[in-house]
């Protein structure tokens, strides 16, 4: 597939309903089947005609990182992107560089540090920094705007929480169903009025009972073992990305 074919189905998937298919008596939302992740569907909102260059932070395990990358890349911006320095390139990462994104490791990477260096870079160069998790009301918004387009109303809905932006955007599409949580890294009080539940890996650590589909190893991947414990038949799952 040439770059015109890939941007072609990538924009197709984005501007089609989400894709949801079956899997063991409970609706997937199959967001990994899009190039950049759910995050991807809503991350041009942030953009604005005043920058050409948008910076993440994050850690490199993430998929801000990828959507990002993706984003900008269609969109004609630039994207830099701050991880902490490993021996070798994370593959999010790797794939953001492949994608057109700049990346910039940061030695003695504590997320608190590398995000001191992003912001020192965007004060020199004038680029715009985007917040941790892309967590934005207008993220939430659009990504609320993509889950309406699914022709179902969900009594019972699951999606990991990392931010917290995609729990609240599915609360934000359906206000009557019921949303469960499960909190991946970055610890919650509360996320809106979703149910909250623990993963029990570490943030770096792969899901122990990943699902039967392609599922970010270390983030939704982790809520596999909760929805075959816990929910209803024909619950819907929201699957972010691979």
């Amino acid at each position: 597939m040439n770059l015109t074919d890939a941007n072609a189905k990538r924009l197709f998937l984005l501007t089609s309903p989400p894709v949801v298919e079956y899997w063991c008596g409970l609706r997937v939302v199959r967001d990994d089947m899009l190039p950049g992740g759910t995050k991807s569907r809503a991350i041009h909102l942030l953009f604005d005609s005043e920058h050409e260059e948008y910076v993440y932070a994050g850690p490199c395990q993430g998929y801000a990182q990828v959507a990002l990358a993706y984003a900008c890349s269609y969109h004609g911006k630039r994207a830099t992107l701050f991880v902490a320095k490993r021996k070798g390139m994370h593959s999010r990462t790797a794939k953001a560089v492949a994608t057109g994104a700049n990346v910039i490791e940061v030695p003695h990477g504590y997320l608190s540090n590398v995000r001191s260096k992003a912001e020192l870079y965007c004060r020199d160069s004038g680029a715009l920094i985007l917040p941790f998790g892309l967590e934005d009301p207008r993220m939430i918004s659009g990504i609320a705007e993509a889950a309406r387009q699914i022709p179902i109303e969900p009594t019972e809905v699951w999606s990991v929480a990392g931010s917290g932006t995609l729990s609240l955007a599915l609360q934000e599409a359906w206000p009557a169903a019921v949303v469960n949580a499960v909190m991946i890294g970055k610890q919650h009080e509360s996320i809106g009025r979703a149910k909250l539940w623990v993963a029990p890996e570490s943030y770096k650590q792969p899901a122990k009972h990943p699902p039967p589909f392609p599922s970010c190893d270390n983030y939704d991947a982790k809520l596999w073992q909760f929805v075959m414990q816990y929910a209803s038949p024909g619950a819907l799952v929201w699957n972010v990305a691979s």
